[in-house]
């Protein structure tokens, strides 16, 4: 009995020392928190890329071309960027409207520009109808002022009827015909003006062949003439303006004695037209005593 007690408590003491001879056991580990998923590197920003009007070329070849040809301040005032905002797909309004540069002026405010600008690249060739006039009074004021205030054929007509074209300057003759076959396109503006064509000014060097042309009988008579008149001009004695007729005393001054300017007040009494002076058809002036008719009378008797 004894010999069971020992060994059941060497057992137990075997068991404890074995017991003391483990290490502790660590307390169980708490669960590592979720770590953060690692950052990805952000790509590097891509630079703005920059236009410039020698890209446009490159595949916009008429727009470019028409600038160059005509562009007038569309090409050495601006550039294509200036106008057209960005490209597509990045933006898609590109097209820009007229009043974003042109304002201030009357002539902008009439909207509808392309009805005339049909090409923004070459702004000023201008195609109108022939009924179009509102719109150039916007810019040629004084022309409408000279057409109104000087009334002829030519007041009543459109503006677009002779100028068809922006900028063109028609040939008279593209409607009227010339006085005398000596006459060129270019001979009618040196005495007529288109907006005011019946108020009739010429140069001083006027050639007296081109008065002619209307005044023939006149012209011819001068020419056939034997007095000083013969040598002049007929702009030095009808100045400035048509169907002026001047007072020979404007040149002449008072040639005469008091009494003989009184009997004849009109120089054409006695030196007949200007242009053909002292060719008398008649005998003497009006009021003059011919003498064939004093032969024609009977003599009177003496009286005795």
């Amino acid at each position: 009995m004894k010999r069971i007690v020992s060994l059941a408590s060497a057992l137990l003491l075997l068991a404890s020392v074995a017991v003391a001879a483990e290490p502790a056991a660590k307390p169980a580990a708490k669960p590592a928190a979720p770590q953060a998923a690692p950052a990805v590197a952000a790509a590097p920003a891509k630079p703005a890329v920059s236009l410039t009007s020698a890209d446009c070329v490159k595949c916009h070849a008429k727009a470019p071309a028409d600038v160059e040809a005509k562009g007038r301040a569309h090409k050495t005032k601006i550039t294509c960027q200036d106008c057209h905002n960005g490209h597509p797909p990045t933006n898609r309004k590109i097209i820009p409207l007229c009043g974003q540069c042109h304002e201030g002026k009357p002539h902008y405010k009439l909207g509808g520009c392309l009805q005339c600008h049909k090409n923004p690249h070459q702004p000023k060739e201008i195609v109108f109808g022939r009924d179009v006039t509102d719109p150039c009074l916007t810019c040629h004021s004084p022309q409408i002022g000279q057409l109104k205030g000087n009334p002829s054929k030519h007041t009543k007509l459109a503006c677009s009827f002779c100028h068809d074209v922006h900028g063109k300057i028609p040939q008279c003759t593209q409607c009227h015909k010339a006085h005398s076959p000596e006459q060129g396109p270019g001979d009618c503006k040196k005495c007529h003006k288109a907006h005011m064509p019946k108020a009739v000014t010429y140069a001083a060097d006027t050639p007296s062949k081109q008065c002619a042309s209307c005044h023939a009988k006149a012209f011819n008579m001068l020419v056939a003439s034997k007095a000083k008149h013969k040598s002049l001009l007929c702009v030095t004695c009808h100045q400035e303006k048509h169907k002026m007729v001047p007072k020979c005393q404007d040149c002449h001054g008072v040639p005469h004695a008091a009494g003989i300017m009184s009997k004849f007040p009109k120089c054409a009494d006695c030196h007949g037209i200007a242009h053909d002076l002292n060719n008398w058809k008649t005998g003497a002036p009006a009021g003059a005593a011919d003498p064939a008719d004093a032969a024609k009378k009977p003599a009177l008797k003496k009286k005795k």
